[in-house]
Formats: structure tokens, C-alpha cells, sequence
């Protein structure tokens, strides 16, 4: 009896130790084959060989889940990739299945794919001890068909590399995985940089963007835009970017991060005897003060040490959104045209950039009427000593700074004078401790009292001119010769005054007389300093060498990252041409409509360039220091670089004009030169007493936007070109909007047809419905109906948003 009831036992444990075994087995696996699935309930996941990663779902909020990457053995379970970031799934039901096509797919409760590796042939998908996830084949050669290493998010890991085509993009805040505004990107000039990309502005500030790349160390000339970390703690980039951690060797654990806070940062995993707790240290980080990293604060927001970095509001502006410090300030008052005005003085304050007529050697009383004269100057920077000028049009990455400057703020009369206050508020920004060199501030939580606030300011500036006095002894003696007494200053002037004139003879070298031809009077060179441009030669100008400058002044001081960026010009004898920055990948005509072209514009290509079209025509329509209309958007003039953004290009060489002159007839002779493409051109084009307004582009956008949509130009819609059988086309689709409303996108066939059948069926229904709906809006024929170009972008913004979440279909 008592042997039954042993060997009863018995089964009964080994039982249970089999049944123990196959669900840690289908907890965590090491392969997934044809058929196997994870699912966000069983907690299923992947584990590298070591143990050091794991892959699976990744919870970010209530019952929403990315499908990730991340270290097993630390305390917070650091997430190095995630597949979904801007899409997250549901908690019941969903599913990463590896199906019998070979491709590993991202299935929503509804079943709807939310992510795929468009794979086919693939046999198996494993996690590596490198922290790679990698669909493999199992033929003789045991191909690689996709892996995670060439798509990062906002981690690198050892041997990940980073190239032209990839780039790292930072999560919005402290843990959520969606996508932030910060970029880490090789630049068109072959240069790895750091970018607030933000809804309202956009721009570098690593390197010291003031700097020359030289005086950055490094090349422009290597086009390889490749770069990699390796296991000891070393970064090394084509550009000559080097980063060494602080504490190298091959026995620690890494990761470069690009954080939420726009900082770039190395961590090392500490080497604790508790293996599942350990904590990451930084060991190397770019920008060593917050404060230098754009965006921090927002517009009008300034940054300043209390002891740890806070952003604050100017005397009469409050934070737009007290809890996102991104969002900047607003004001409180209105300064009008024509208004008497007085400024406020704020001390020892810089806004970078957004600078127009910088000029040195004036009194302060002439660089404020500057100020005064113009209606769009917002502020200006004045440095005693130098006399030195910045009257600003915008005023954005505000810190405490150059204690040799002050800013003026420009103020009704009304308000009275006195010296500008920060109004002290508590920022969400913080800095990380890190190992790098005495002169990185380390971050104390805590109150500091805000009257004792200029004296700490005191003694920061006062060891800041110790450093900078120390610093310049130590360039003057070691490079004593003249050419190398390069300041920063002369560095800052020069990137807000990089719009000059070019000799015929040196655009001609540059051009290998004008031998290699981009398109239709536009060839391609060299300049001496390495930069690639296009040079445009400009047929039937008629204007005096006066006028024609004048108009290039103001296209010179345009800066905005969907726009080409003009260089300068020449303008001997009857040689008119324009200089601008070469962008790599052509132009949006030949991706989208030549189906021999090397690129092939998936739909969230497409749908960014749309946004940055419109960015880029609502700085023109509402931003610009001149209101200037294109007058000929079509996908000839946007260009794409290697990122696949879009730049508009021949912007304000159409017509510029003034608010003045839009009111002016058709017939005026400030109009009589406007032009536009057969196919693009607004229906009011053809009354003569009618004037050309901002609808005009308006227009031409929403037939752009269509032919995104359908991969074909509009003119091949309809039998002939007729303006009757293109009305009649925007009436059907106006009728099939209205039916559209009732339904789902999803499940509306005339949809699917309609959109360009190279995507073969992925693309965003509900993105796809919106930009339709707002197509047609745009090519209204009453130009009172139709949207500004800034309605237009915040359609597209919120589309863009709305698709992020649950509601997408693809």
C-alpha cells in the first residue's frame, strides 16, 4: 500500500515538474518558428542566449503594450527598441505572431497588423545575445532578412550602427515610447547632429552650430554617414564624431540614448552584486549644460540654473502649460503695428538665433530704433563694448548666458517700464549625473530661494569668465596666427549672414562649367569649402541690380527646414544665378510618378512630406519676414533629401510680394510676372481683376495632395484637361466623403481603390480619408472657402496624432 501511495507521488510531482516545464517553456523561448505566436496574456517573451535581453510585449500604460526590446537584468527593465512606439495594442488579444509567409507581424485585438517586418522566406526569429532581433532563413547561407539593428528608435547598442538613412529619435517624455522632437541625424553636409525638430521651429544646436565643422573637428568630405559603438565605450562616426566613455572596457554593458530631454547620453551598467537591480551610470553625455539644448523651454521660455536647470517666463508672459515646459509662454499683452512701444530690460539673457540685420559698432540707441522701425522685431540683443545688434523676429532657446549681453523686449508703452522679472516656476527638466569633467553641473534636488538667485548667477558668471579668459590664453598662445583668432561670435555672425555674393568665375569652377545638369537651367557643384550646391541660372530677369538684391535679401534671411536654403547669388554683367543647397534624392515628381526611380514612397513617406510641404508654406504664408507666395507648388519644386524630408525649392523667385501688393489687381504690373503650371494654377489665375492671394498655394497644395494620394497626376484622372471634367471629379469625391462619414475608413472599398495600388493596401484609411477631405477643401474654385495654409497644417498635425493611437488602420 504504502509503495502504491509512493509511486502515486511520484507521478504526481514529476507530472507537475513536466507541466511547470512546458509553461516556462512557453513563457520564454529562445526561437519562434512558422506558426508561433506571443501574446500579450501569457507574458510570453523571448530571451537572448546570456539571459542579458529579453522581447516581447512591454507595458506603457493601463491596457496599452509595445512589442520591445529591453535589458533583463537591471531595475527598471531599460527598453532598447520597440517595434510600436506610436502605436500601442491593446492588452487582450493581441498578438506577435511569426506566420507561415515568413514575416513577424504585430496583430490588434481587431486583428488589424499594426506593425510587420515585411519579410517573406524567413524561418525562424531569434533574439541575439547582442541584443539584435533577426528573422533568419534556414537555407545553406542562414540569410539575415530583417533585423532590429537597422532600425533603432532612440537607443544604439554595441555594433548597432547609425547611418544616412537611420537616425535616433527621442521618446516625448520620461516613459512613454512615443516619438519625441529631439533628432540625432547625419546632416546633408555629412555631419552628425543633434535637432529640435519641433511643430513651430526646428534646429541644430550639436555641435555648437555657431562653429565651422572644422572648428567642431570634423569633415564634411567622408559621405558615408556611418557610425557605430563598440563593447569598450567608443563611438566613432564618418564625420570624426569620437565619444569615449569614461569608463571604458569590454566587460561592461552599454547603450547611447537619445533621451526625452534632447540630451545625448552614454550609460554603463554598473557592475552590482545583485544582477536583476543593477542601475545605470552616464558616462559620457553631449550637451553638458540642459540649458544648451533647444527646445527646453519653449518659445519666449528661458532656461537658467537653480541650481538645476528651470525654465521661467519673461515679466508679462505666463507658461502656456505649466506641466510641459516644451510649450514655451505666451503673452500676456498685444504689441500692434503702428503702437508707441518701450522695452524691458533682461540681463545677462540670450534667445538664439531668429536674428535679421545683425550688425556690430552701433550705439544702443540706434540698434533699438532698428527694433522700433520694424514691425516684426519682437526683441533685440545689444552687447556693450562691441555694440553688437541682434534684432530678433522670434524668440526661442531663451537661457541665461553671455553676461556681456542684454536682451530688450519689446513692450506696449502701456506696460510700464521697469527691469524684466523670471517668473520663477518649477521646470520639468533634469540632468543626470555624469562622469566627465569638472566643469559638468551636477543636479541637487531642491528649493532654492529666487532672491538669492542673481547671486548665484553672480558667481556662475563670474567662474564663466575665468574659464572663457583661461580658455582664450590658452587658444592665443597656441595658435597665435590671425587666421586662427576665430571667435565664436564672428562664428554666430556668420551663420545668420551666410547669404553672399559669388563671382561668376567661381560658380563656373565650381560647376565644371556648369557641366552636370539637375534640371532645366539648374546644374550641380562643388564649392571650395566642400558644401554641394545647385546652381540655378535665372532666365528673363529684367530687374536693376538694386531691386534684384533687395528681393534676395529677403529670400536670403529664409531659414526653415522644408525649404531648400539658398547660399547666395551672382549677379555680373547679364549672369543672373542663385546658389542653394543640393538635396540628394531629387525631386517628388520622379519618386512618385517615374516607375523606373530608384525610391519607392511608402505611405508614411508620403504623409510626412505632406506635413512638410505645409509647414514649409505656412512659414512662408504666416512666419516669414516678407509675406511671400510661391506661386508655383507643384512635385518639380519639392525636393527630397536623404531622409526622404521634403524642401521646397524656388520659393519667392516667382513673385515676392508684400501685404500691400496682394491687394493689387490681376492686371498690376507687380503681378504681371506670377506664373504657374498648367494643371496647379488656383481657377482665379484666369480673371484679371482678381487679386493673387496665399489661396492661390493653398490650391496647388491640395492637387499635390491628391496626387500623393493617388500616385498619378491629376490631369491623368480625367479624359481630357478641361477644367469641367476635373470639377466634376472633385464633386464625386465630395459625394463619396459624405458617404465615408457614415462609415468605417476601413471598410470603405472605393478607398482602397482610389489610393495608388503600388502601396498594395498598406496605408492609413483614417490618414488617407483626412488628407482627401482636406484635398478636396483646398481646391475649391472660391478662394474664400478655401483653408489658410495654417489651418491646413494643423488638419494634417492632428490626423497625424489621431492615427498614432488605437483608431489607426492600415
Amino acid at each position: 500500500m504504502m509503495r502504491r501511495l509512493l509511486l502515486l507521488v511520484i507521478i504526481i510531482l514529476g507530472s507537475a515538474l513536466l507541466l511547470l516545464a512546458s509553461c516556462a517553456s512557453a513563457i520564454s523561448r529562445s526561437v519562434l518558428w512558422r506558426g508561433d505566436s506571443i501574446s500579450v496574456e501569457e507574458d510570453g517573451r523571448l530571451v537572448s542566449p546570456s539571459g542579458n535581453f529579453s522581447c516581447g510585449f512591454h507595458k506603457v500604460a493601463t491596457n496599452a503594450y509595445t512589442f520591445a526590446i529591453w535589458f533583463t537584468r537591471t531595475a527598471d527593465a531599460t527598453v532598447a527598441w520597440t517595434a510600436n512606439r506610436d502605436d500601442p495594442l491593446n492588452g487582450r488579444g493581441s498578438l506577435a505572431k511569426f506566420r507561415r509567409d515568413g514575416s513577424l507581424v504585430l496583430l490588434d485585438l481587431d486583428g488589424r497588423v499594426a506593425w510587420s517586418t515585411n519579410t517573406s522566406g524567413g524561418d525562424r526569429v531569434q533574439l541575439l545575445d547582442s541584443g539584435n532581433l533577426v528573422v533568419m532563413s534556414d537555407d545553406a547561407t542562414g540569410r539575415t532578412l530583417w533585423q532590429s539593428f537597422d532600425w533603432p528608435t532612440d537607443t544604439l547598442l554595441p555594433g548597432q550602427p547609425i547611418t544616412r538613412y537611420k537616425r535616433l529619435v527621442s521618446a516625448s517624455a520620461r516613459g512613454l515610447p512615443s516619438s519625441g522632437f529631439y533628432n540625432l541625424y547625419f546632416d546633408s553636409n555629412n555631419i552628425l547632429n543633434l535637432m529640435y525638430d519641433g511643430p513651430e521651429m526646428s534646429s541644430n544646436y550639436w555641435p555648437p552650430p555657431y562653429n565651422r565643422w572644422w572648428e567642431n573637428n570634423r569633415t564634411a568630405y567622408n559621405s558615408s554617414r556611418f557610425g557605430s559603438l563598440d563593447t569598450s565605450g567608443v563611438f566613432t562616426a564618418s564625420d570624426h564624431t569620437l565619444i569615449n566613455a569614461s569608463d571604458t572596457g569590454v566587460f561592461t554593458m552599454r547603450r547611447l540614448t537619445l533621451d526625452y530631454d534632447g540630451n545625448l547620453r552614454l550609460y554603463s551598467l554598473d557592475d552590482d552584486s545583485d544582477s536583476d537591480s543593477r542601475s545605470w551610470r552616464v558616462s559620457w553625455v553631449a550637451v553638458p549644460r540642459q540649458c544648451d539644448v533647444h527646445g527646453v523651454c519653449g518659445r519666449y521660455g528661458v532656461c537658467a540654473y537653480r541650481p538645476g536647470p528651470t525654465c521661467s517666463c519673461p515679466d508679462g508672459y505666463v507658461a502656456a502649460d505649466p506641466a510641459d515646459w516644451s510649450k514655451g509662454c505666451r503673452r500676456l499683452f498685444e504689441v500692434r503695428c503702428g503702437d508707441e512701444v518701450d522695452f524691458l530690460e533682461m540681463p545677462f539673457v540670450d534667445f538664439y538665433g531668429f536674428d535679421f540685420n545683425y550688425t556690430t559698432g552701433l550705439t544702443l540707441e540706434t540698434c533699438r530704433q532698428i527694433c522700433v522701425d520694424d514691425c516684426n522685431c519682437e526683441a533685440f540683443g545689444y552687447k556693450k563694448g562691441s555694440g553688437e545688434c541682434f534684432p530678433k523676429i522670434a524668440m526661442w532657446s531663451g537661457k541665461v548666458s553671455d553676461f556681456r549681453q542684454t536682451i530688450y523686449l519689446k513692450v506696449p508703452m502701456s506696460l510700464l517700464k521697469q527691469p524684466a522679472v523670471l517668473l520663477d516656476h518649477v521646470c520639468r527638466v533634469t540632468e543626470r549625473d555624469a562622469n566627465v569633467s569638472a566643469d559638468y553641473l551636477r543636479v541637487k534636488r531642491g528649493k532654492v530661494e529666487f532672491a538669492y538667485f542673481y547671486w548665484f548667477l553672480a558667481v556662475l558668471f563670474v567662474l564663466e569668465a575665468v574659464f572663457m579668459a583661461a580658455g582664450y590664453l590658452f587658444v592665443f598662445f597656441r595658435a597665435p596666427g590671425p587666421a586662427n583668432k576665430l571667435r565664436n561670435e564672428e562664428g554666430y555672425a556668420t551663420l545668420f549672414s551666410h547669404f553672399r555674393r559669388f563671382a561668376y568665375a567661381e560658380l563656373s569652377d565650381a560647376t565644371c562649367r556648369f557641366r552636370e545638369q539637375l534640371g532645366k537651367g539648374v546644374y550641380k557643384g562643388v564649392l571650395d569649402d566642400g558644401r554641394a550646391v545647385a546652381v540655378k541660372r535665372l532666365e528673363e530677369m529684367t530687374q536693376v541690380e538694386e531691386v534684384f538684391r533687395a528681393e534676395l535679401s529677403v529670400i536670403g534671411r529664409i531659414n526653415h527646414m522644408n525649404l531648400v536654403r539658398m547660399w547666395g547669388f551672382c549677379s555680373e554683367d547679364s549672369h543672373r544665378l542663385l546658389v542653394s543647397e543640393y538635396v540628394d534624392n531629387g525631386s517628388l515628381a520622379k519618386a512618385l510618378f517615374d516607375d523606373h526611380h530608384i525610391l519607392v514612397l511608402g505611405w508614411q513617406s508620403r504623409y510626412k512630406i505632406a506635413v512638410g510641404v505645409a509647414k514649409a508654406l505656412a512659414y512662408l504664408h504666416h512666419e516669414c519676414l516678407e509675406w511671400i507666395l510661391h506661386c508655383d507648388v507643384k512635385p518639380e519644386n519639392i525636393l527630397l533629401d536623404a531622409e526622404l524630408q521634403p524642401k521646397i525649392t524656388d520659393f519667392g523667385l516667382v513673385k515676392l510680394l508684400s501685404r500691400d501688393a496682394c491687394r493689387r489687381s490681376r492686371s498690376s504690373s507687380v503681378l504681371s510676372r506670377v506664373r504657374g503650371t498648367r494643371g496647379y494654377i488656383a481657377p482665379e489665375w484666369a480673371l484679371m481683376n482678381v487679386p493673387i492671394t496665399g489661396k492661390a498655394d493653398v490650391y496647388s497644395f491640395g492637387v499635390v495632395l491628391l496626387e500623393l494620394l493617388r500616385g498619378k497626376r491629376v490631369c491623368d484622372w480625367v479624359e481630357d484637361h478641361a477644367r469641367i471634367d476635373f470639377n466634376l471629379l472633385v464633386a464625386s469625391l465630395k459625394d463619396k466623403l459624405t458617404i465615408l462619414r457614415c462609415e468605417e475608413p476601413a471598410s470603405s472599398s472605393w478607398l482602397e481603390e482610389l489610393v495608388d495600388p503600388r502601396l498594395r493596401g498598406d496605408f492609413s484609411r483614417l490618414q488617407a480619408a483626412g488628407m482627401l477631405e482636406l484635398a478636396v477643401s483646398c481646391v475649391d474654385d472660391d478662394p474664400n472657402r478655401r483653408p489658410s495654409m495654417n489651418t491646413v497644417l494643423q488638419k494634417l498635425l492632428a490626423s497625424d496624432n489621431d492615427d498614432a493611437g488605437s483608431m489607426r488602420y492600415l
